[in-house]
């Protein structure tokens, strides 16, 4: 099956490079996932055990029967009804399942590119742990995320996001292609080791274009020395893009890694369920208590306050002030830090502080034009205060800058695309796969409810309310940033369609 891509309806599934399309355009879906469509359509009208499913996307683990029905049930979602009107997978009873579509394979299929901006333009690509030991995982992908905050800090580059990178991780894809997809220029390849309190590096800058290698160099030093390193990468690689400039203002760097090590690993769990969030504030609480003058893992923990806030179906004002106060020590601590400014910005928005909440993400913006988090965040309250083609605009640019995002980019898309009456596309960017792990249903069954597919937005409704059964309309108005009028009327009507409890 390597090499080969797989059509289906308005679906292009690529195994290799981990990609879905959907009318050439990218869209969300889980590892697991992934991997058990391309099982089944590797095989297609053959029916498939559910051992051999479970092998194929959880090879070497034990795991429980309901996680493949789980999975099976979000692709369905994800795919929609077949050209034919009936389901892509059938169910076998007490068997397993079947692909039902028409499968046609591809070879040499061109992917869809992304134009280069104009400026050099660089995404790193996930430092590969040559230790293979899986303890060191976290630091090195870690390496890999610090590089990406200290390039994208210099205005003159355009800079591709964490989790757009990442989804390249353990696939063989040759640079020219990553390039394309990403719409960057330039690849910064490498891998680490970290052994016995030493850590060595490779990195190697590639131009994508001609196959050039621009720069490469080993690092061999003492584990102390690691963001000493980091800098020098970075430093070596702006001058070989841009020539010597002015460095940006100098980073906090943790005192502890340890500590250090505990932010890594809890800021992946950010995005994830309820329950990985709980995972994640045990974490970096620890770090803040191993390094309290950490202004990362402050910042993190902010954001992770405020996510149990809205996770909870309703404002818990003790977890909503402690998160203003986490984000304002982080930027106390580090005020150079863009990421620390725009959480800020975006919870001061949502306590109604919207001079200062303006003021932050200005800065946020000056400090780091690549920082793709702070115009995904932008765009959601430059929306509820009414300037909703502007809002449009910062969420194009954060998908620019991270095209394979966060389950919350679709969120505030799809929140912006409703709010400009874009109905249909709401719909299309609301019912990706990954968005049904947030509260983004309520903004589905109103896009549905406004085009008049009253019963889609019904069932729409009352999934919504399973995970969030506390839900009022007029609560949700009253605690959200809104500084416009008719656009919060315009939500409030299409929530009142849709059935949604007043």
């Amino acid at each position: 099956m390597q090499g080969l891509r797989f059509a289906f309806g308005p679906f292009v599934l690529d195994p290799d490079a981990g990609t879905l399309l959907r009318n050439d355009d990218p869209i969300a879906i889980s590892h697991r996932g992934l991997k058990l469509l391309a099982a089944l359509v590797g095989r297609t009208g053959e029916i498939l055990a559910k051992t051999e499913l479970m092998d194929a996307a959880w090879p070497g683990m034990a795991v429980e029967e309901g996680n493949l029905t789980v999975q099976i049930a979000q692709l369905r979602k994800l795919l929609g009804p077949s050209t034919g009107g009936g389901e892509w997978i059938a169910t076998v009873p007490r068997i397993g399942y079947r692909f039902t579509g028409a499968v046609h394979r591809l070879s040499g299929l061109k992917r869809k590119t992304l134009p280069l901006p104009d400026k050099p333009s660089i995404a790193v690509l996930p430092f590969l742990n040559i230790g293979n030991d899986r303890e060191q995982e976290s630091f090195v992908d870690g390496l890999t995320e610090d590089l990406i905050t200290d390039l994208s800090r210099m205005p003159g580059l355009f800079v591709i996001a964490r989790n757009s990178v990442f989804a390249y991780k353990g696939k063989a894809i040759e640079v020219r292609g990553i390039a394309d997809e990403l719409g960057v220029r330039y690849l910064l390849e490498g891998s680490a080791r970290r052994a016995a309190g030493r850590v060595r590096i490779n990195a190697k800058l590639i131009d994508a274009v001609s196959g050039d290698h621009l720069w490469a160099e080993r690092f061999d030093r003492g584990l102390d020395d690691i963001f000493a390193v980091q800098d020098e990468v970075t430093t070596r690689i702006v001058e070989a893009l841009l020539g010597r400039l002015r460095a940006p203002p100098p980073r906090n760097r943790p005192k502890s890694l340890d500590a250090y090590d505990l932010c890594v690993r809890a800021r992946k769990l950010m995005d994830d369920a309820p329950q990985a969030a709980e995972e994640a504030h045990l974490m970096l609480t620890r770090a803040v208590t191993l390094d309290p003058d950490y202004a990362e893992a402050y910042r993190w923990l902010a954001m992770n306050h405020w996510m149990g806030w809205v996770h909870s179906g309703g404002p818990t004002e003790l977890d909503r002030d402690a998160a203003q106060e986490l984000a304002r020590k982080a930027v106390s601590i580090d005020p150079n830090d863009a990421g620390c400014r725009w959480v800020l910005a975006y919870l001061l928005a949502y306590a109604s502080d919207f001079d200062e909440a303006d003021a932050q993400f200005a800065k946020a913006i000056e400090l780091d034009p690549n920082e793709a988090d702070t115009f995904a965040a932008l765009s959601d309250v430059t929306v509820l205060a009414g300037r909703i083609e502007e809002g449009l605009e910062h969420a194009r640019k954060a998908f620019r800058l991270n095209p394979f995002p966060a389950s919350w980019y679709y969120l505030a898309l799809g929140q912006a695309q409703y709010a400009a009456g874009q109905y249909e596309a709401a719909v299309e960017t609301l019912r990706h796969d990954e968005t049904y792990r947030t509260s983004s249903r309520r903004f589905l069954a109103a896009s549905l409810a406004q085009l008049g597919r009253l019963d889609e937005a019904r069932v729409e409704t009352k999934l919504f309310l399973v995970a969030n059964p506390g839900f009022s309309s007029r609560h949700w108005a009253a605690t959200e940033p809104f500084r416009d009028a008719q656009t919060l009327d315009h939500f409030m009507d299409g929530y009142r369609k849709a059935g949604l409890p007043e």
